[in-house]
Order: structure tokens, then C-alpha cells, then sequence
């Protein structure tokens, strides 16, 4: 899924679309799976919703029986409907597939929340099982026709399975439907991704239940939810619980969402896994999102916009207090995986710290509204890294990013794994360091400027890195400020750092002069006065050119 269609909304529009059903083409996964579901009084619910067998109790506890008896057990993929007069829908016809505002989950009881269903179709089909939950007990919702608005889809509802299923949901606030908002808040589909906004109302970075074997030569791994069930909201609740039964070839998992609309919004994650055969890199708590190009990477994309991106940095906040930033890159041809080893992580983020519309120029998309997602820990998650995933890309509707937590410890067959942390959903963040923070990163030709190449005696290249906050606005001009570079092969040249007074911060630049090799090199930067850091750690991979002639 990708981009809102308006400033205010978020519905899903083509590049959304195209966005998930990359990411499962890509994963050799043909379906989604997703949650939805409803829950009102008991009698309107017969109503609305009719229910395959009767009540049976459930809890997170029964839940998580659920998920080790699965894994105990042979895999069993889950099933797939395959219609072709589904399946090879167009985009356009697919969304004509509109779910009823009338038949909207809790409209009708006025509960703060809403609900609409995505029906089975195109790349999504494979559904999942719903539940609602009221008082601890459980009932299936069954798929009904009616719900839908099948308009000039092409689609004749008559001729549908009554047992199709659904593809996705998106969920609304009532107070927004009242003000006329026609803006979701959270959404899933596909496999095990997710996503969700805060107050600017638009979708950008995702999240998934798990990753295993990202990025390694092997085919990754993409497990699915396969059921859910959604507990009965209060009439004046402030939130939405979510269960959510994981699968896939190697790991089953017991999930449970607590979502907090607002700025920012707030998921409480529970995760129990269990692994079923042996996992060579489990991915915690993995993020989602695109970087084609910012003020540091514009190669290979010939578009007018000035940046395009919907994350522009990783940030980590490392167990020994360390303050982190990676902005991102997108590789020339290699896919590049980087790792960064800790120990009881504070959290990590894939941000979008640029919100100036003129860096951007995209009218729209609104690339700079998009949310950033801040990664917190609730338990000691031990030793391990952050690893991050980089992938060449030159289209925008494809998730060329991941982020994620690594266990150090190797996940063992039959073993009960607990995993709890936050996700915090938009603009401003619960971590924030006191130190200043990187706001901008360039690069280009080294040496003098204005230089023509023929008067280069070698070719070197050089980075300029925006520092803004913390102590640096209130040094004089005077101060003795200095650029602590350096850089894993190489010759660091040119070290200088100066006010800048546009950012009532400071700017650092200096040269590399690369070795022979062609392998990426390592970088790392901070603000230093009379020996005491004033700055977070910049640190970046960049990989020279085969071509040094300019």
C-alpha cells in the first residue's frame, strides 16, 4: 500500500496498491491476508453479521496455545480462492470494489471506531479468518456480499462463494467520520504487513508481524497472518485490541495489537513465537519503506521532483545511551545489508525528519507528511543488532527498505520466544536526544570548488552534513568547534567545521579519498568542543564509482 490521494485523506490510491502487491510478488507470495472486524450489541450483530458456530472463550493465553500447538505440528499453507474473474481484475475495476459506508462495523452503535473490509481480489486471495470478541467470547464472522458495492467492477455478486472471505481492513475514528474525514488510521493487508497514520493523516512507512531470512541469498521467508479477532470497543474507549495468529513454513506466533489513535499513534505489540524448524535471521519488530532518492542520492531517476522518499534516516538509540543517524541510501546495483551491534537496544526508527514541502515539490503525494515509526522496546531484548536493508530501486511504488531488530541468540525448534515492544506512528517521538541532530546530508565532486576535472590531480569525493539543536545555537562564533572523522578504507581530507547561521547550527564537510577498491565505505561523524560531543553519530555507507574520471 502507498500514498494518500488528498492532503487530508489516505485512502488507498494505485501506487498503494502496486506498493503491496510488489511486496508479495516480490516474496513469491501471490495473496494477502488481513484483519477486520466488528463488534456491536449482541442483537445487532446477528443482523449484521452472521456467525459460523457458537460463542467459545478466548484470551491472549488460549491464543498462544493456539500458535505452539501449530508449530508443533506440519506446516499447512493457507488456502487460496482462485476465481480468475477475481484474480485478474484491473486496478481500477478492483477498486470499484467498494466496501458500504452504511454497513461500516459500530457505525450504527456510534462506538469511536469503524471498520471497512477489502474485498478478495487481484494479488489478495488469500482470505483469513475473522473473529470479534465480546466479554471473552468468541464468534466468526462469515463474508456477505451485500457488504460490498460492486459498481463497475465487472463482478456479479451472485455468482461469489458465500465463504470468500476478506482481503483487508482499514480503520476509522467516529469523531473523524463526523467531521466529515474520510481518513483511516490503521490499516492491514498483505501477509503480515500493516500500517497506520498520526495527526496528518498519511500512510508512508509500514510494519510487519515478522521477518525471517531478509536479505540473505536465500528467498525470504514471509509469514501471514492467518487469523484474527478484534475485541469490542467501549463506548467511550480511547483504543482497539487486535489478536492475531501468525503462520508460515518455519515459525507460528501469537500477536496482540493495543492501538492508541493520536499524535503520535501508539501500538502495544505482544509477540510469543515459536519456531518450527531452524531460523538462520529472525527479524524483529521489522520496518517497511522507500527511499528513491533525497538531497544525498539522486543518481539513476530522472524525475522532477527534488527528493522522493517516505523515510529519509535510520535512527537508533543504542543501550549504552548512543544517539545514531543513517540516512538512507539507494544502491546503484548491489543490494547493501548493514548491521549495527547492541546490546538491550532504547529503540530504533526508520524517520522522516525533512518536512519542508520545497524540498519535495510533490503536490501530490505530500511525501512531506509522510510518518515516521520509532521502534521501543518494553523488555531487554539481550545482545543483537538493528539490521538495515537497502535495495536498488528505480520505482517509488516499491518498498526498497527494511529495518529490524536481529537476535544474537539463534531461534531453537520448539522454544517459546516473547517479544514486546511500541511502535509510535507520526511526527513527534517519545525519544528525542538532547544533543544536536542531522537535519541535512549532501555529497558531490571533492576537492576545490569550481575546479574543472582536468585540473583534479585525483579523484576524491566529498560529504557536507547539517547539524541543527541541542547546544550548538547558543556557542559563539568563535568556538573551537571540530569534525571527529572517520572512515573504514580510504584518506580523510579537508576537515572543517563552520556556523551556519541559516540553521543556527553548524556544518561539517571534509574529502574521501578512496582506496583502489570498489566495496562500500564505511563513514562516521560527530561534533566535538573541548572533547565533549555535541552532536548524535552520523554515520553512512557510500559506495565509489567505477567510473573516477570526473
Amino acid at each position: 500500500m502507498r500514498r494518500g490521494s488528498s492532503p487530508q485523506g489516505n485512502k488507498m490510491d494505485r501506487r498503494d496498491f502496486l506498493k503491496a502487491g510488489a511486496a508479495l510478488t516480490a516474496a513469491g507470495f501471490p495473496g494477502a491476508s488481513l484483519l477486520a472486524a466488528a463488534d456491536v450489541a449482541a442483537a445487532d450483530v446477528a443482523e449484521q453479521w452472521p456467525h459460523r458456530g457458537a460463542p467459545t472463550p478466548f484470551d491472549y493465553a488460549s491464543l498462544k496455545g493456539q500458535a505452539r500447538a501449530l508449530a508443533a505440528a506440519a506446516y499447512q499453507a493457507s488456502p487460496q480462492q482462485t476465481l480468475p474473474e477475481l484474480e485478474n481484475l484491473s486496478w481500477d475495476r478492483y477498486q470499484a470494489l467498494r466496501y458500504r459506508d452504511d454497513r461500516a462495523l459500530w457505525r450504527q452503535e456510534h462506538l469511536p471506531f469503524q471498520a471497512r473490509l477489502f474485498h478478495v481480489g487481484r494479488q489478495f486471495t488469500h482470505p483469513v479468518r475473522i473473529d470479534e470478541v465480546i466479554n471473552g467470547q468468541a464468534r466468526e464472522l462469515i463474508y456477505d456480499p451485500a457488504l460490498f458495492d460492486y459498481g463497475s467492477s465487472g463482478i456479479n455478486a451472485e455468482r461469489l462463494p458465500r465463504d470468500l472471505g476478506f482481503a483487508g481492513f482499514r480503520l476509522n475514528l467516529q469523531k473523524d467520520i463526523a467531521r466529515r474525514v474520510d481518513a483511516d488510521v490503521v490499516a492491514f493487508l498483505g501477509a503480515s504487513y500493516f500500517r497506520a497514520v498520526g495527526s496528518e493523516y498519511q500512510y508512508g512507512v509500514s510494519a510487519r508481524g515478522l521477518a525471517i531470512n531478509c536479505g540473505m541469498p536465500q528467498p525470504e521467508e514471509f509469514p501471514v497472518f492467518t487469523r484474527f479477532w478484534l475485541e469490542r470497543p467501549a463506548a467511550d474507549a480511547g483504543r482497539l485490541v487486535v489478536y492475531a495468529l501468525l503462520d508460515s513454513p518455519s515459525i507460528s506466533g501469537a500477536y496482540r495489537f493495543d492501538i492508541r489513535p493520536g499524535e503520535p499513534l501508539v501500538m502495544e505489540v505482544d509477540a510469543a513465537l515459536y519456531p518450527r524448524k531452524p531460523i538462520e535471521r529472525l527479524g524483529i519488530a521489522p520496518l517497511t519503506s522507500m527511499f528513491l532518492r533525497g538531497e544525498n542520492e539522486r543518481h539513476g531517476t530522472p524525475d522532477w521532483r527534488p527528493e522522493i522518499h517516505d523515510s529519509d534516516g535510520l535512527s537508533m538509540w543504542r543501550g549504552n545511551g548512543e544517539w545514531l543517524w543513517r540516512p538512507l541510501v539507494n544502491p546503484s546495483t548491489d543490494v547493501h545489508v548493514s548491521a549495527f551491534q547492541d546490546e538491550q537496544p532504547k529503540g530504533f526508527g526508520l524517520m522522516q525528519r525533512d518536512r519542508d514541502f520545497d524540498h519535495y515539490q510533490d503536490d501530490n503525494f505530500y511525501y512531506h507528511r509522510r510518518p515516521s515509526l520509532w521502534v521501543e522496546p518494553k523488555s531487554g531484548w539481550g545482545k543483537g543488532s538493528v539490521q538495515l536493508l537497502e535495495i536498488p530501486t528505480a520505482d517509488e511504488t516499491f518498498d526498497n527498505i527494511v529495518a529490524y531488530w536481529a537476535p544474537q541468540a539463534t531461534p531453537q525448534v520448539g522454544q517459546e520466544m516473547l517479544f514486546s515492544y511500541r511502535l509510535y506512528w507520526g511526527v513527534r517521538m517519545p525519544a528525542e536526544s538532547a544533543l544536536a541532530k542531522v537535519v541535512a546530508t549532501r555529497t558531490g565532486a571533492g576537492g576545490a570548488v569550481g575546479v574543472v576535472k582536468i585540473e583534479r590531480h585525483y579523484f576524491s569525493w566529498r560529504f557536507v552534513v547539517d547539524f541543527a539543536g541541542g547546544a550548538l545555537a547558543k556557542l559563539s562564533r568563535d568556538s573551537r568547534v571540530q569534525a571527529q572523522v572517520s572512515a573504514s578504507r580510504g584518506t580523510i581530507e579537508s576537515v572543517t567545521a563552520k556556523p551556519l547561521e541559516a540553521l543556527h547550527g553548524y556544518r561539517a564537510m571534509f574529502d574521501l579519498k578512496p582506496d583502489a577498491a570498489a566495496a562500500p565505505v564505511d563513514l562516521r561523524l560527530t561534533m566535538t568542543l573541548d572533547g565533549k560531543t555535541l552532536t548524535e553519530t552520523w554515520l553512512y555507507q557510500w559506495t565509489p564509482p567505477t567510473d573516477r574520471s570526473f
